[in-house]
């Protein structure tokens, strides 16, 4: 999977968006701190805002292209965006979570994120009646039933204590690179990724950045 992104633009109040990176592998890090434009990146990718300028490329799909007015809408592009408040259904159960959007049920794919992400106790109950961990765990398995090309988390571990961080992700890990499902993780802490990821973009005041000294700070 190769992500392009070329002269992206968009002005943010006071901050002009800058982004020109092409981005392979199968799990790609994006540090930065908050209000660095991480969250607006993973928007223009999953089509939810319009660049100004510049064009992007999945493999050789093109979903946006400013200058030829080419602009695939969300729901078609099959990306899978899991935003910060993990945008769970509170009147549906776990079960129904799962399958709403999903294109097609396949029933041994769906029992293998079922297992692997450990949530077959959890699909008969209301939203509202999981732990933090738990609604992480189901929003990562019905974003992965959709099957999307490419996965969007959007600091999936905030908030969320360190030993439930530890169970977490290595089953996140596992089920991107079990089932070929390319991930563009979003997070302010470096610590989360290490060992797992293949690359790591840094964003900076908008733009994408080879300076880390942020972390530092």
């Amino acid at each position: 999977m190769t992500v392009q992104l070329h002269n992206i633009t968009l002005t943010l109040g006071a901050m002009n968006f800058s982004v020109d990176i092409t981005l392979p592998g199968m799990i790609t890090t994006i540090l930065g701190q908050s209000g660095s434009g991480k969250t607006t990146l993973l928007e223009i990718i999953a089509g939810l805002r319009r660049p100004e300028t510049g064009f992007i490329k999945i493999n050789d799909v093109i979903l946006t292209d400013v200058a030829n007015k080419l602009h695939v809408p969300p729901e078609k592009r099959n990306i899978g965006y899991v935003p910060q408040d993990l945008a769970l259904l509170p009147h549906l159960s776990v079960r129904r979570n799962l399958l709403y959007g999903a294109r097609q049920c396949d029933p041994a794919y769906y029992h293998s994120i079922v297992e692997l992400l450990e949530i077959e106790p959890l699909l008969d109950r209301r939203t509202t009646m999981l732990s933090g961990g738990e609604k992480q765990r189901v929003a990562y398995a019905r974003a992965a039933l959709t099957r999307p090309k490419l996965l969007l988390l959007d600091e999936p571990m905030a908030n969320l204590h360190q030993s439930i961080k530890d169970k977490i992700l290595p089953c996140l890990f596992q089920m991107c690179r079990e089932f070929s499902i390319p991930l563009l993780y979003v997070t302010h802490d470096p610590s989360e990724i290490a060992g797992h990821s293949d690359q790591v973009m840094v964003m900076k005041n908008g733009t994408n950045s080879t300076d880390r000294s942020y972390l530092a700070d």
